[in-house]
């Protein structure tokens, strides 16, 4: 089982009306729920935990959920209203303007962490971006990570942080206590300037980095060496949930192949881990083929 943890949220996403009107639409969305949304259209057993809105959005969050496989009982609900994401769109990149203060999300607190029986955590996401939802993620990561394999994506929105040095502390101590960390090449920038991935590595202990370029491929670095894969080819619509369906698609692969757990991603070969990318890639090539975050099923494979 993998437990997915971080935000869900309602993104905007920019539409014309038959008047020409500029307009936006209301999609399910969110870096971590996408993750959670793909895993379950993969046919990987995932649950969802976040914070969730009783309101009519958290509604659709909570059936888009249900509607693609994922268990969401670990999830907190409250009365509280669901984050909204304006996304705006250049040459299909999306940038976002979020609208999060006292969300049900953004108020989750250490006392609503749930029971975990899964093998895998994942976090990442804007969830670890503010208070009091960034500590509470925390709290869960490092409790769980000891026993269970933890993975996390930063998922960097510059915008959204209210306090860089706070943020960039929790970074630190979640990516050391994670085995698995992904990141894009334009996240990895933010995060260590100019460090290498191997200086990561090192200094966080994981067993894994991943490292995104887009196009360009992925960089697997371990402590054996570092593999790239590259990219699967693709028309793009736009990115929106390309990183959180390729990471979807590599947890999915490792627990097919049984290295998705504490012990297993000890013993993954080379092999093992360009299988995995590969299926990321594969998975996330879909997903940019088409409009906002809509990964594929098993069936479109």
């Amino acid at each position: 089982m993998i437990l997915c943890c971080g935000e869900a949220l309602i993104d905007m996403l920019p539409r014309e009306t038959a008047a020409g009107e500029s307009a936006f639409a209301p999609h399910a969305g969110g870096s971590v729920f996408n993750t959670a949304i793909a895993l379950g259209r993969l046919d990987a057993p995932v649950q969802f935990f976040s914070g969730l809105s009783s309101d009519l959005f958290g509604d659709v969050l909570r059936a888009e959920l249900a509607a693609s496989q994922v268990d969401a009982s670990p999830a907190d609900i409250s009365d509280r209203p669901t984050t909204l994401a304006f996304v705006k769109l250049t040459d299909g990149h999306a940038s976002y303007a979020f609208y999060d203060e006292n969300t049900a999300g953004r108020m989750l607190s250490a006392d609503d962490l749930p029971k975990v029986s899964a093998d895998a955590l994942f976090f990442g996401g804007i969830s670890l971006m503010v208070e009091p939802s960034g500590a509470s993620y925390e709290a869960l990561m490092l409790r769980e990570a000891p026993n269970r394999l933890t993975m996390i994506d930063p998922n960097i929105r510059p915008s959204f942080i209210r306090d860089e040095t706070a943020y960039r502390t929790r970074l630190t101590r979640m990516m050391g206590a994670a085995d698995i960390i992904k990141t894009s090449d334009e996240d990895f920038e933010w995060i260590v300037g100019n460090a290498d991935a191997n200086a990561l590595l090192a200094s966080t202990g994981a067993q894994v980095i991943l490292l995104t370029r887009g196009g360009d491929g992925v960089s697997i670095v371990t402590a054996d060496g570092t593999y790239d894969v590259a990219a699967e080819k693709a028309q793009v619509v736009d990115t929106v949930g390309a990183g959180d369906t390729f990471s979807a698609g590599f947890m999915a692969q490792l627990h097919k192949s049984g290295h998705l757990t504490k012990d297993g991603i000890k013993q993954a070969t080379e092999t093992d881990l360009r299988a995995a990318a590969a299926f990321g890639a594969k998975v996330a090539a879909i997903t940019v083929s088409r409009a906002g975050a809509n990964p594929p099923w098993t069936s479109e494979l």
